[in-house]
């Protein structure tokens, strides 16, 4: 069986580990625990062909910098996560996530994936985020981030309610549209 290595990056606290663990095993997981490294496995079928999709998250703290690159080589695909009620992070994408991921793999594709999307109506969010002077990340301003930065695509979910999740992606391999993993297509 092929595999995929798929590498999930973004600031500390975004869902990245909510949203694997809610993919990989149909729970929300109901304590934050930082991550430093960790990895998930799970089969997907692509055109009627059974794949190992390997998720390897990462920790987003700056005590990881140096260590976490090391998960880069091999990578098939990048998901560069932002959390939609944390404008901070998704300033982060074009200031530091893109960018390490390009230095390190510069050829590698990469989606940008925005989460908790569950938290965009949520009035208290809002009303901490009115407090700042800011507002949640709207899916039309993260489009055109995904476009500038040349990502292959921009999806959107939420890792508790599981609405979206890897769906679209999962869609759009089927379907044979999706870009080419390295040197290898589907």
């Amino acid at each position: 069986m092929q595999t995929i290595k798929c590498v999930v990056v973004g600031d500390g606290a975004v869902g990245k580990t909510c949203l694997l663990i809610s993919y990989t095993t149909n729970k929300f997981p109901s304590e934050y625990v930082p991550t430093v490294f960790d990895n998930y496995a799970v089969t997907v079928m692509i055109g009627g062909e059974p794949y190992t999709l390997g998720l390897f998250d990462t920790a987003g703290q700056e005590d990881y910098d140096r260590l976490r690159p090391l998960s880069y080589p091999q990578t098939d695909v990048f998901l560069v996560c932002f959390s939609v009620v944390s404008p901070s992070s998704f300033e982060n994408v074009k200031e530091k996530w893109v960018p390490e991921i390009t230095h390190h793999c510069p050829k590698t594709p990469f989606l940008l994936v925005g989460t908790q999307i569950d938290l965009r109506d949520d009035p208290s969010t809002i009303e901490k985020l009115a407090k700042n002077k800011q507002k949640p990340i709207t899916p039309e301003t993260a489009e055109k981030l995904a476009r500038d930065l040349k990502a292959v695509k921009y999806v959107e979910c939420s890792a508790l309610t599981q609405i979206l999740k890897f769906g679209e992606i999962k869609r759009r391999q089927k379907m044979g549209s999706l870009v080419q993993f390295g040197s290898r297509s589907f």
